[in-house]
């Protein structure tokens, strides 16, 4: 079934904090936009391990000049999943949930965008906007490994919680916080975590109240730390790690691959948005735009090395900007 043509001002592409935050900050220059979210309301967000604490403090996770508020130090996820849920109620954002958009164009009528997406139950809808606001995120496409047997089911790139491992031999791939954070919490319910990291020493980057744990477990041999070393094929019942020692092979029941997630840009060039030598999209960093007047970015895609560069602290001020550069622009009315 194909519904017929929606108007919009604006429609923002993606609910996650920074895509809300966007919304909120048009509100108040007068505009109110349409999120369009292909699943959930900050759905990266409700992808994190269950008990899950932020690096950051709740200030600067707040959008919309709505407090935060935390009797820890730092946020947990689920306040997180709370905060973000309430707030989009509170600001009575328009959200069309488990919805895709497919694919933007011109329109026909010379101004404006026409947008198609495909909802949950198999509808095609259709929108023509003014101006577009992609605020999409990264979760969706992990850093693959490319080795043998990383597409098997014992393979994950998500970490929800421990209790499933309990007394199972896991490889952990990475040594980032997520990596560690998983390897205490597997520690904790009985798994045998081996953790396996490029690195030739700790991340410079580990919380630094989570490392002295950490280290502590590797001393007395209750977590087994791989430095300089990397997978290289994962089978039914092993694994297969290198070092410059050469290989060896040990037992194993799962892999966590918690190696990172990267933004994919196919979505952008597909209506016109050029990428930059260095692989980032083009866009203006006053306002936001692109190089097609009227479509900008907001968030982790428009980040420029690594999509961590850009979390909630910075993106949730990219709607600010956008909306302070359409509010400069005369608004084109809808015909």
């Amino acid at each position: 079934m194909s519904n017929v043509m929606m108007n919009e001002q604006v429609i923002i592409i993606g609910a996650g904090p920074c895509g809300l935050a966007a919304a909120i900050e048009l509100q108040a220059a007068g505009i109110e936009p349409l999120i369009i979210e292909k699943r959930n309301i900050v759905h990266s967000i409700s992808q994190y391990p269950t008990y899950m604490h932020f690096f950051s403090t709740p200030e600067l996770l707040e959008i919309g000049g709505i407090p935060f508020t935390t009797a820890n130090d730092k946020p947990s996820r689920i306040e997180a999943l709370h905060y973000y849920r309430n707030v989009a109620l509170r600001r009575k954002v328009r959200i069309h949930a488990y919805e895709t958009i497919t694919s933007i164009h011109p329109s026909s009528e010379g101004n404006g965008f026409l947008l198609q997406s495909i909802d949950r139950h198999g509808d095609s809808n259709t929108y023509r906007a003014d101006n577009v606001i992609v605020a999409t995120g990264y979760f969706d496409h992990p850093n693959e490994l490319g080795i043998p047997g990383e597409q098997t089911e014992k393979v994950s790139h998500f970490f929800h919680e421990a209790h499933p491992y309990t007394g199972m031999n896991v490889a952990i791939i990475g040594g980032s916080n997520s990596a560690i954070d998983a390897a205490l919490e597997l520690e904790r319910v009985g798994a045998k975590v081996t953790v396996v990291y490029r690195g030739e020493d700790y991340s410079s980057s580990i919380k630094p109240w989570v490392r002295p744990t950490f280290e502590s477990l590797v001393a007395r041999e209750r977590i087994s730390m791989r430095f300089a070393s990397r997978l290289i094929e994962i089978s039914p019942r092993t694994v297969t790690i290198e070092n410059a020692d050469g290989t060896e092979e040990l037992p194993n029941d799962f892999v966590l691959a918690l190696t990172g997630f990267h933004p994919v840009r196919e979505f952008l060039t597909s209506f016109g948005v050029t990428i930059e030598e260095e692989g980032y999209p083009t866009f203006n960093d006053v306002t936001m735009e692109t190089n097609i007047p009227g479509i900008y970015l907001a968030g982790v895609v428009a980040s420029r090395r690594e999509a961590n560069e850009i979390f909630i602290e910075t993106g949730r001020f990219h709607g600010r900007k956008i909306a302070a550069h359409l509010s400069q622009c005369e608004q084109r009315p809808f015909d």
